[in-house]
Protein backbone atom coordinates (compact mmCIF):
# COMPACT_ATOMS: atom_id res chain seq x y z
CA UNK A 1 0.00 0.00 0.00
CA UNK A 2 2.78 2.38 0.95
CA UNK A 3 4.58 1.53 -2.29
CA UNK A 4 1.40 2.28 -4.29
CA UNK A 5 0.93 5.64 -2.56
CA UNK A 6 4.59 6.47 -3.17
CA UNK A 7 4.20 5.75 -6.91
CA UNK A 8 1.04 7.86 -7.13
CA UNK A 9 2.72 10.71 -5.29
CA UNK A 10 5.78 10.48 -7.56
CA UNK A 11 3.66 10.53 -10.71
CA UNK A 12 1.63 13.51 -9.51
CA UNK A 13 4.74 15.48 -8.60
CA UNK A 14 6.29 14.66 -11.99
CA UNK A 15 3.14 15.79 -13.80
CA UNK A 16 3.06 19.00 -11.77
CA UNK A 17 6.70 19.73 -12.53
CA UNK A 18 6.09 19.05 -16.20
CA UNK A 19 3.06 21.34 -16.22
CA UNK A 20 5.16 24.11 -14.69
CA UNK A 21 7.63 23.77 -17.55
CA UNK A 22 4.96 24.03 -20.27
CA UNK A 23 4.35 27.57 -21.46
CA UNK A 24 2.10 28.94 -24.22
CA UNK A 25 2.83 32.37 -25.71
CA UNK A 26 1.09 34.09 -28.62
CA UNK A 27 2.94 36.58 -30.83
CA UNK A 28 1.39 38.68 -33.59
CA UNK A 29 2.87 40.68 -36.45
CA UNK A 30 2.29 44.42 -36.56
CA UNK A 31 2.89 47.17 -39.12
CA UNK A 32 6.35 48.12 -40.24
CA UNK A 33 7.82 44.60 -40.05
CA UNK A 34 7.54 44.21 -36.30
CA UNK A 35 6.60 41.52 -33.79
CA UNK A 36 4.26 42.86 -31.10
CA UNK A 37 6.48 41.18 -28.47
CA UNK A 38 10.21 41.38 -29.00
CA UNK A 39 11.51 39.95 -25.71
CA UNK A 40 10.17 36.77 -24.11
CA UNK A 41 11.37 35.37 -20.78
CA UNK A 42 10.90 31.74 -19.74
CA UNK A 43 12.56 29.38 -17.28
CA UNK A 44 15.32 27.07 -18.56
CA UNK A 45 14.15 23.72 -19.98
CA UNK A 46 10.69 25.11 -20.53
CA UNK A 47 8.71 23.39 -23.25
CA UNK A 48 7.52 26.47 -25.07
CA UNK A 49 4.68 26.45 -27.56
CA UNK A 50 4.81 29.65 -29.57
CA UNK A 51 1.75 30.66 -31.62
CA UNK A 52 2.37 33.21 -34.35
CA UNK A 53 -0.67 35.11 -35.66
CA UNK A 54 -0.08 37.07 -38.86
CA UNK A 55 -2.16 40.26 -38.68
CA UNK A 56 -0.11 42.00 -41.36
CA UNK A 57 -1.06 42.20 -45.06
CA UNK A 58 2.09 40.32 -46.10
CA UNK A 59 3.22 36.74 -45.48
CA UNK A 60 5.72 36.08 -42.68
CA UNK A 61 7.29 33.21 -40.77
CA UNK A 62 8.88 32.84 -37.33
CA UNK A 63 12.20 31.04 -36.87
CA UNK A 64 13.92 30.32 -33.53
CA UNK A 65 17.71 30.06 -33.83
CA UNK A 66 20.63 29.05 -31.67
CA UNK A 67 22.26 31.86 -29.65
CA UNK A 68 24.17 34.40 -31.79
CA UNK A 69 22.96 32.80 -35.03
CA UNK A 70 20.23 35.15 -36.29
CA UNK A 71 22.29 36.95 -38.95
CA UNK A 72 23.78 33.71 -40.22
CA UNK A 73 20.32 32.13 -40.62
CA UNK A 74 19.00 35.25 -42.37
CA UNK A 75 21.92 35.18 -44.82
CA UNK A 76 21.37 31.50 -45.63
CA UNK A 77 17.63 32.13 -46.05
CA UNK A 78 18.34 34.88 -48.57
CA UNK A 79 20.71 32.56 -50.44
CA UNK A 80 17.86 30.09 -51.04
CA UNK A 81 16.72 32.24 -53.95
CA UNK A 82 14.01 30.56 -56.02
CA UNK A 83 13.98 27.59 -53.59
CA UNK A 84 12.87 29.84 -50.74
CA UNK A 85 9.06 29.58 -51.06
CA UNK A 86 9.14 25.75 -51.14
CA UNK A 87 11.12 25.79 -47.87
CA UNK A 88 9.05 28.56 -46.26
CA UNK A 89 12.21 30.71 -46.60
CA UNK A 90 13.88 28.62 -43.88
CA UNK A 91 17.34 27.15 -44.59
CA UNK A 92 18.10 23.60 -43.49
CA UNK A 93 20.88 24.04 -40.93
CA UNK A 94 21.71 23.20 -37.32
CA UNK A 95 21.34 26.85 -36.27
CA UNK A 96 17.57 26.60 -36.83
CA UNK A 97 15.93 25.12 -33.73
CA UNK A 98 12.27 25.43 -34.74
CA UNK A 99 10.14 27.33 -37.21
CA UNK A 100 6.62 27.90 -38.48
CA UNK A 101 5.52 27.51 -42.06
CA UNK A 102 4.93 30.50 -44.31
CA UNK A 103 1.88 32.25 -42.84
CA UNK A 104 -0.41 34.22 -45.13
CA UNK A 105 -2.27 37.29 -43.79
CA UNK A 106 -5.01 36.39 -41.34
CA UNK A 107 -3.61 32.93 -40.61
CA UNK A 108 -1.54 31.44 -37.80
CA UNK A 109 0.86 28.59 -37.09
CA UNK A 110 2.79 27.36 -34.06
CA UNK A 111 6.07 25.77 -33.08
CA UNK A 112 7.26 23.92 -29.99
CA UNK A 113 10.79 24.11 -28.64
CA UNK A 114 12.57 23.32 -25.36
CA UNK A 115 15.34 25.76 -24.47
CA UNK A 116 18.23 25.36 -22.08
CA UNK A 117 19.57 28.47 -20.37
CA UNK A 118 20.57 31.13 -22.88
CA UNK A 119 19.41 33.84 -25.30
CA UNK A 120 17.63 32.51 -28.39
CA UNK A 121 16.80 34.89 -31.24
CA UNK A 122 13.56 34.59 -33.19
CA UNK A 123 13.22 36.20 -36.61
CA UNK A 124 11.18 36.39 -39.80
CA UNK A 125 13.46 35.11 -42.56
CA UNK A 126 11.42 36.36 -45.51
CA UNK A 127 13.62 38.33 -47.96
CA UNK A 128 14.12 41.85 -46.65
CA UNK A 129 12.44 41.15 -43.30
CA UNK A 130 15.18 39.57 -41.19
CA UNK A 131 17.18 42.76 -40.68
CA UNK A 132 14.50 44.46 -38.58
CA UNK A 133 11.80 41.88 -37.76
CA UNK A 134 13.27 39.94 -34.87
CA UNK A 135 13.35 39.49 -31.10
CA UNK A 136 14.80 37.21 -28.44
CA UNK A 137 13.71 34.48 -26.01
CA UNK A 138 15.61 34.47 -22.72
CA UNK A 139 15.65 31.15 -20.86
CA UNK A 140 16.84 32.20 -17.42
CA UNK A 141 16.16 31.90 -13.70
CA UNK A 142 17.49 35.42 -13.10
CA UNK A 143 15.44 37.83 -15.25
CA UNK A 144 16.51 40.78 -13.08
CA UNK A 145 20.04 40.42 -14.44
CA UNK A 146 18.97 40.94 -18.06
CA UNK A 147 19.94 44.22 -19.77
CA UNK A 148 17.36 46.97 -20.07
CA UNK A 149 15.41 46.74 -23.36
CA UNK A 150 16.90 50.00 -24.68
CA UNK A 151 20.45 48.63 -24.30
CA UNK A 152 19.69 45.01 -25.22
CA UNK A 153 21.77 44.08 -28.27
CA UNK A 154 19.41 41.21 -29.05
CA UNK A 155 16.62 43.68 -29.85
CA UNK A 156 16.17 46.04 -32.82
CA UNK A 157 17.64 49.46 -32.03
CA UNK A 158 17.94 52.18 -34.71
CA UNK A 159 20.58 54.28 -33.01
CA UNK A 160 22.90 51.34 -32.32
CA UNK A 161 22.52 49.97 -35.86
CA UNK A 162 23.17 53.34 -37.45
CA UNK A 163 26.27 53.90 -35.30
CA UNK A 164 27.65 50.43 -36.02
CA UNK A 165 27.47 50.95 -39.79
CA UNK A 166 27.85 54.71 -40.13
CA UNK A 167 30.34 54.41 -42.97
CA UNK A 168 27.78 52.59 -45.11
CA UNK A 169 25.15 55.29 -44.65
CA UNK A 170 27.28 58.01 -46.23
CA UNK A 171 27.70 56.04 -49.45
CA UNK A 172 24.33 54.36 -49.88
CA UNK A 173 21.83 56.27 -47.77
CA UNK A 174 21.16 53.02 -45.89
CA UNK A 175 22.35 52.16 -42.37
CA UNK A 176 23.96 48.85 -43.40
CA UNK A 177 25.46 47.27 -46.47
CA UNK A 178 22.88 45.94 -48.92
CA UNK A 179 23.10 43.31 -51.62
CA UNK A 180 20.87 44.24 -54.54
CA UNK A 181 18.24 43.31 -55.60
CA UNK A 182 16.72 43.98 -52.16
CA UNK A 183 13.06 43.73 -51.14
CA UNK A 184 11.54 45.66 -48.22
CA UNK A 185 7.98 45.63 -46.93
CA UNK A 186 7.69 49.08 -45.40
CA UNK A 187 5.74 52.35 -45.31
CA UNK A 188 6.50 54.59 -48.28
CA UNK A 189 5.27 58.11 -49.04
CA UNK A 190 2.49 58.50 -51.63
CA UNK A 191 1.61 54.83 -51.43
CA UNK A 192 -0.87 52.60 -49.64
CA UNK A 193 0.03 50.80 -46.38
CA UNK A 194 1.03 47.63 -48.26
CA UNK A 195 4.09 49.11 -49.97
CA UNK A 196 6.95 46.91 -51.18
CA UNK A 197 10.16 48.80 -51.94
CA UNK A 198 12.60 47.09 -54.29
CA UNK A 199 16.18 48.18 -54.88
CA UNK A 200 17.71 47.18 -58.20
CA UNK A 201 21.39 46.85 -59.12
CA UNK A 202 23.00 49.32 -61.47
CA UNK A 203 25.52 52.14 -61.79
CA UNK A 204 25.40 55.32 -59.68
CA UNK A 205 23.26 53.84 -56.92
CA UNK A 206 21.04 51.84 -59.25
CA UNK A 207 17.28 52.22 -59.57
CA UNK A 208 14.42 51.47 -57.23
CA UNK A 209 10.66 51.23 -57.32
CA UNK A 210 7.62 50.82 -55.09
CA UNK A 211 4.93 48.23 -55.74
CA UNK A 212 1.60 48.76 -53.98
CA UNK A 213 0.39 45.30 -52.93
CA UNK A 214 -2.96 46.74 -51.81
CA UNK A 215 -3.74 48.05 -55.29
CA UNK A 216 -1.55 45.55 -57.21
CA UNK A 217 0.34 48.15 -59.21
CA UNK A 218 3.62 49.98 -59.64
CA UNK A 219 3.43 53.40 -57.96
CA UNK A 220 6.71 55.13 -58.82
CA UNK A 221 10.39 54.59 -59.64
CA UNK A 222 13.55 56.53 -58.78
CA UNK A 223 17.28 56.47 -59.39
CA UNK A 224 20.37 57.34 -57.36
CA UNK A 225 19.81 55.13 -54.29
CA UNK A 226 17.37 52.94 -52.40
CA UNK A 227 15.83 53.69 -49.00
CA UNK A 228 16.88 54.69 -45.50
CA UNK A 229 14.84 52.66 -43.01
CA UNK A 230 16.51 53.98 -39.85
CA UNK A 231 13.43 55.72 -38.45
CA UNK A 232 11.40 52.51 -38.82
CA UNK A 233 13.61 50.76 -36.29
CA UNK A 234 12.42 52.47 -33.14
CA UNK A 235 9.66 49.89 -32.69
CA UNK A 236 6.77 52.16 -33.66
CA UNK A 237 6.78 51.02 -37.26
CA UNK A 238 4.44 53.75 -38.54
CA UNK A 239 6.90 56.29 -39.93
CA UNK A 240 7.48 56.68 -43.64
CA UNK A 241 10.70 55.25 -44.97
CA UNK A 242 13.00 57.87 -46.47
CA UNK A 243 13.52 57.62 -50.21
CA UNK A 244 17.13 58.08 -51.37
CA UNK A 245 17.44 59.51 -54.89
CA UNK A 246 15.16 61.26 -57.40
CA UNK A 247 11.78 60.04 -58.67
CA UNK A 248 11.69 59.91 -62.48
CA UNK A 249 8.43 58.02 -63.06
CA UNK A 250 5.14 58.20 -61.19
CA UNK A 251 2.00 56.28 -62.17
CA UNK A 252 -0.87 58.64 -61.43
CA UNK A 253 -3.54 56.30 -62.79
CA UNK A 254 -5.28 53.42 -61.09
CA UNK A 255 -5.05 49.67 -61.59
CA UNK A 256 -3.77 49.38 -65.19
CA UNK A 257 -5.51 46.21 -66.36
CA UNK A 258 -8.91 45.96 -68.03
CA UNK A 259 -10.03 42.33 -68.27
CA UNK A 260 -13.18 41.45 -70.20
CA UNK A 261 -16.22 43.64 -70.81
CA UNK A 262 -18.05 43.06 -67.52
CA UNK A 263 -17.65 45.04 -64.30
CA UNK A 264 -14.03 45.16 -63.18
CA UNK A 265 -13.39 43.25 -59.96
CA UNK A 266 -11.04 44.49 -57.24
CA UNK A 267 -7.64 42.86 -57.87
CA UNK A 268 -6.48 40.33 -55.27
CA UNK A 269 -2.80 40.27 -54.32
CA UNK A 270 -1.47 36.71 -53.96
CA UNK A 271 2.10 37.38 -52.85
CA UNK A 272 5.40 37.17 -54.64
CA UNK A 273 8.26 34.77 -55.30
CA UNK A 274 11.93 35.50 -55.95
CA UNK A 275 13.49 34.77 -59.34
CA UNK A 276 17.25 35.30 -59.11
CA UNK A 277 16.50 37.64 -56.18
CA UNK A 278 14.03 39.73 -58.22
CA UNK A 279 10.44 39.63 -56.87
CA UNK A 280 7.73 38.42 -59.23
CA UNK A 281 4.36 39.71 -57.98
CA UNK A 282 1.20 37.69 -58.44
CA UNK A 283 -2.35 39.02 -58.49
CA UNK A 284 -5.75 37.99 -59.88
CA UNK A 285 -8.51 40.07 -61.48
CA UNK A 286 -11.66 38.88 -63.26
CA UNK A 287 -10.41 35.31 -63.17
CA UNK A 288 -7.07 36.06 -64.83
CA UNK A 289 -3.83 35.51 -62.92
CA UNK A 290 -1.13 38.07 -63.72
CA UNK A 291 2.53 37.77 -62.75
CA UNK A 292 4.73 40.85 -62.91
CA UNK A 293 8.53 40.85 -62.85
CA UNK A 294 10.35 44.21 -62.95
CA UNK A 295 14.01 44.61 -63.90
CA UNK A 296 16.24 47.57 -64.75
CA UNK A 297 17.06 48.38 -68.37
CA UNK A 298 20.43 47.10 -69.54
CA UNK A 299 21.54 50.73 -70.00
CA UNK A 300 19.96 54.09 -69.33
CA UNK A 301 17.29 54.97 -66.81
CA UNK A 302 14.17 52.89 -67.01
CA UNK A 303 12.39 49.64 -66.10
CA UNK A 304 11.39 46.55 -68.03
CA UNK A 305 8.08 45.18 -66.75
CA UNK A 306 7.54 41.54 -67.75
CA UNK A 307 3.97 40.26 -67.50
CA UNK A 308 2.77 36.64 -67.66
CA UNK A 309 -0.99 35.99 -67.95
CA UNK A 310 -3.00 32.83 -67.39
CA UNK A 311 -5.06 31.58 -70.37
CA UNK A 312 -8.20 33.61 -71.02
CA UNK A 313 -10.60 34.27 -73.91
CA UNK A 314 -11.49 37.69 -72.53
CA UNK A 315 -10.19 40.88 -74.19
CA UNK A 316 -7.21 42.30 -72.29
CA UNK A 317 -6.10 45.94 -72.23
CA UNK A 318 -3.21 47.58 -70.39
CA UNK A 319 -3.70 51.29 -69.61
CA UNK A 320 -0.70 53.62 -69.45
CA UNK A 321 -0.45 57.04 -67.84
CA UNK A 322 1.11 59.64 -70.11
CA UNK A 323 3.63 62.01 -68.54
CA UNK A 324 6.32 64.34 -69.86
CA UNK A 325 9.73 62.80 -70.43
CA UNK A 326 8.54 59.16 -70.21
CA UNK A 327 8.41 56.70 -73.12
CA UNK A 328 6.43 53.43 -73.18
CA UNK A 329 7.54 50.61 -75.48
CA UNK A 330 5.46 47.38 -75.46
CA UNK A 331 6.80 44.12 -76.89
CA UNK A 332 3.44 43.44 -78.60
CA UNK A 333 0.89 45.89 -79.94
CA UNK A 334 1.34 49.63 -79.56
CA UNK A 335 0.15 52.43 -77.34
CA UNK A 336 -2.99 54.09 -78.69
CA UNK A 337 -4.91 56.70 -76.72
CA UNK A 338 -3.07 55.70 -73.56
CA UNK A 339 -3.83 51.97 -73.82
CA UNK A 340 -2.31 48.77 -75.21
CA UNK A 341 -4.82 46.28 -76.62
CA UNK A 342 -3.19 42.86 -76.38
CA UNK A 343 -3.79 40.34 -79.18
CA UNK A 344 -6.16 37.53 -78.26
CA UNK A 345 -4.41 34.70 -76.44
CA UNK A 346 -1.38 36.75 -75.37
CA UNK A 347 0.32 34.94 -72.50
CA UNK A 348 3.37 37.15 -72.00
CA UNK A 349 4.49 40.62 -72.96
CA UNK A 350 6.88 43.25 -71.67
CA UNK A 351 6.60 47.00 -71.32
CA UNK A 352 9.71 49.18 -71.16
CA UNK A 353 9.27 52.41 -69.23
CA UNK A 354 12.15 54.80 -69.87
CA UNK A 355 13.17 58.42 -69.79
CA UNK A 356 13.56 60.18 -73.13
Amino acid sequence: MHRFLFLVSFLLSTMAASAQRDTLITITSSGGLQFDQKRLIVKPNTRLRLIFQNKDDMAHNLVVTRPNSRLRVVEFALALGAKGPAQHHVPVMDDVLAHTTSIEPGNSDSLTVTLAEGAYPFVCTYPGHGSIMYGVIYATNQPKLLPAPETDRNLPNPERTAEAAHHHAAASGHPYSLQLPAVYRTFMPDCGPAAIAVGLPGPEGGQSYVFDAGQCRLRYAWSGGFVDNTEQWDGKGQRFTKLVGDIYFRDTGGFPWKIGTTKQEVPQFKGYRLINQYPEFRYIVNGVEIRELIKPMASGRGLVRIFTLSPSKQPVTFVTTSQPGIHFKPSVGRVQNGAIQLPNGTRQFSLTVSTL
